[in-house]
């Protein structure tokens, strides 16, 4: 049970949503999260205007750092809000305002479980950018290079994104898959419709092949990995007239690919499928997948699952679905790191919301992690 006397995840999270921390705005959010943990220790570190930060409790022999990770930035409300997005509200058991999920809610959560947890046997830390919703790279990138560079790096991760679906506790992120975007673009020779034999049409060119990458499998998964596909998000040629064929064609379209599909991969494929056309590829992968190894044989996986079970009576599954996140950069550095926050039924829509239900089995989620991790190590 949590000690009555620290501050409750709504409390928190009602000043967090306050503050208007439109990336990559901190608006000065930090100084009012320092206050919470006033017996953690305190790193900064600002890149292009982006704020991040560090707090941590080193415990003197401990070789376990167990981090608690976020994002303070939210994307901009939009309109049609039923209230304003910046003054937290609460209806019908719900907290409204922009990033009650996505990802302040969560925050709140793990800031209250870490204010009640006083006594560690492991070194503690939390995480925070404002730099997620963004470009994301002069965030939580930048300030594990520091930590890097100070011999610092945490050894496991928590990340507090709303990975849930239909109810707390149904979803454990411990991997995610990558994303590659394409531009492909077929040539021509532009000519009069009327003299079609004295042209070179690229949609006419292209046409046989379309099936052959238009949503196509690319792999097939596996347990933690839906399958990738390729996906064909724009198609364009011509000039918006009607007698003119058009000179060239180009097809933007993205790859969310597990493990199994590489940025080669996909190239070596679409060149098999293209022989003997005319055409320029570009590819650029925008996020890496990652998987945690042996994921669900992990002691952080299972101290995780357990602190699920014993607050939610439910089994969580074990997956990658979704964007991307963070997570991928603690992988990147190897650290061992999972995703478990609230519902994410309405992040980035109008009137975001999460439950008080929720707020408060997340954070009891969370504390008897940290319990059982305390107890066990990791």
């Amino acid at each position: 049970m949590l000690e009555s006397t620290i501050k409750q995840p709504e409390e928190i999270l009602s000043k967090l949503i306050s503050y208007k921390t439109i990336t990559p705005n901190e608006a000065n959010i930090y100084a009012y999260i320092k206050s919470l943990l006033p017996d953690f220790e305190v790193i900064e570190l600002t890149k292009n205007d982006v704020k991040n930060l560090f707090l941590y409790k080193k415990h003197p022999t401990s070789k376990t750092n167990l981090c608690f990770a976020g994002h303070i930035d939210v994307v901009p409300p939009g309109e049609g809000w039923e209230s304003d997005p910046f003054t937290p509200t609460i209806k019908e058991g719900f907290m409204y305002g922009r990033g009650a999920q996505d990802m302040k809610g969560g925050i709140a959560c793990f800031l209250s479980a870490l204010q009640a947890f006083k006594e560690s046997n492991l070194s503690l830390s939390v995480l925070l950018t404002s730099d997620e919703e963004g470009r994301a790279i002069d965030g939580t990138l930048e300030m594990l290079k520091h930590l890097k560079e100070l011999d610092f790096l945490p050894t496991h991760a928590l990340v507090a994104e709303p990975t849930c679906e239909k109810t707390l506790g149904d979803s454990i992120k411990v991997g995610r898959r990558g994303s590659i975007n394409g531009k492909l673009e077929i040539k021509g020779v532009q000519g009069h419709a009327a003299y079609p034999e004295k042209c070179v049409n690229p949609i006419e060119k292209f046409a046989p092949y379309l099936v052959k990458l238009a949503g196509v499998k690319l792999d097939n998964g596996d347990s933690y990995f839906e399958p990738s596909r390729f996906i064909i998000t724009d198609m364009h040629a011509g000039t918006g007239v009607t007698n003119l064929t058009p000179q060239n064609l180009r097809v933007l379209f993205n790859v969310r690919n597990s493990t199994l599909t590489t940025k080669e991969s996909l190239k070596a494929y679409i060149d098999s499928v293209l022989s003997g056309l005319m055409y320029t590829l570009e590819l650029e992968e925008a996020s890496k997948s990652f998987i945690l190894k042996d994921a669900k044989d992990t002691k952080l996986v299972k101290t995780l699952e357990g602190a699920v079970k014993e607050v939610c009576n439910i089994t969580p599954s074990l997956n990658t679905k979704g964007g991307t996140s963070d997570a991928k950069y603690f992988s990147a550095f190897g650290v061992k790191v999972v995703e478990l926050g609230v519902i994410n039924d309405r992040i980035h829509a109008v009137n975001e919301r999460v439950s008080l239900k929720e707020l408060k089995n997340l954070t009891s989620i969370y504390y008897q992690f940290l319990k059982t991790a305390n107890a066990n190590d990791l």
